[in-house]
This record gives structure tokens, C-alpha cells and sequence, in this order.
């Protein structure tokens, strides 16, 4: 694999991605041709996409993603109420103390 200045993390992420869709598709009994059909892409795709190669495009991830039913599993991956760092940051910035106005208008 070239070198396309990719975090390890997230090439170790994407070849797990695709072993799982990987072993999706197979439990699902559905042929890569039949995968690639409903995705709309090739078989050089897919092939490229079930070894996590961090050049596929995110689309294309997200298109065998609906067609194994994991789309629901996407929308979810950054989703701001399960953010526990963004919590944390937030519970920072909260005021210490809460003041009415006593201005009236």
C-alpha cells in the first residue's frame, strides 16, 4: 500500500470495516456481483473496499453499508449526545452561577 499519509489507527479501522462487511455480505449469503449491482459499483471496488483500502471513497463505504443494512450503524458514529470529550468540554464552559436581570423592559 502506498503511503498516503493515513493515520495507523485508521487504516487498522478501515481493514476491520471491511472484514466485517466482508463477513456481512457472506452471513447474508449475497454474491459480491449482487452487492455490487444494488451499490452501483464495480467489483474492483468492492474488492478494494472488503481490504479497508483507504482510497475508496467514503460514498462508496456508505453505499454497501445500506445494501448489507448497517446504514442505520452510520448515521450513529458521531453522534453528539454519545460525545463524552464534548461533554466534558461543555460541563467546562457552564457558568458557576446563574443571575436574573433586573432589567425590565
Amino acid at each position: 500500500m502506498k503511503d498516503y499519509s493515513v493515520p495507523i489507527p485508521v487504516v487498522r479501522s478501515l481493514k476491520f470495516l471491511g472484514q466485517n462487511l466482508r463477513q456481512a455480505r457472506i452471513k447474508r449469503r449475497l454474491t459480491m456481483a449482487l452487492v455490487e449491482e444494488r451499490a452501483s459499483i464495480t467489483h474492483v471496488t468492492l474488492t478494494k473496499i472488503e481490504k479497508g483500502e483507504v482510497t475508496v471513497s467514503m460514498a462508496n463505504y456508505a453505499k454497501v453499508m445500506f445494501v448489507l443494512g448497517f446504514i442505520d450503524e452510520l448515521s450513529k458514529i458521531a453522534d453528539p449526545f454519545k460525545d463524552d470529550w464534548g461533554r466534558v468540554y461543555d460541563d467546562k464552559t457552564l457558568p458557576k452561577r446563574v443571575r436574573y436581570s433586573t432589567k425590565k423592559e
